[in-house]
């Protein structure tokens, strides 16, 4: 520290108590965001998976039903080209769901 002018900054010079001092403020904002409940990129994640969870339950419902009112209609075979396809929804959407609750965290 000798060759080093007093009031200037060390260059090139690494200093362990900033690293530490980094290294708690990272855990502080971390404890912080989870207190407040800002979960970071978990609870972002989470979110993802619900929203294409109820899309996927939702649009193979709908969907379906509504090509099974359509059939319905042009063949008049109600109510059982809805019925049938209501349960292939159904299935279909479970798949969805079951495929997306598998897939690994990034």
């Amino acid at each position: 520290m000798a060759e080093i002018e007093p009031g200037q900054d060390p260059q090139g010079v690494e200093d362990p108590r900033f690293s530490a001092l980094d290294e708690r403020l990272r855990e502080a904002r971390g404890r912080e965001a989870l207190n407040t409940g800002q979960g970071g990129p978990d609870a972002e994640r989470g979110y993802s998976q619900g929203n294409r969870v109820i899309s996927a339950l939702i649009g193979s419902l709908v969907g379906s039903a509504l090509i099974g009112w359509l059939i319905d209609r042009w063949f008049g075979t109600a109510p059982w080209g809805l019925i049938v396809l209501l349960f292939l929804g159904i299935a279909v959407a479970f798949r969805q769901i079951i495929r997306i609750s598998g897939e690994r965290p990034e």
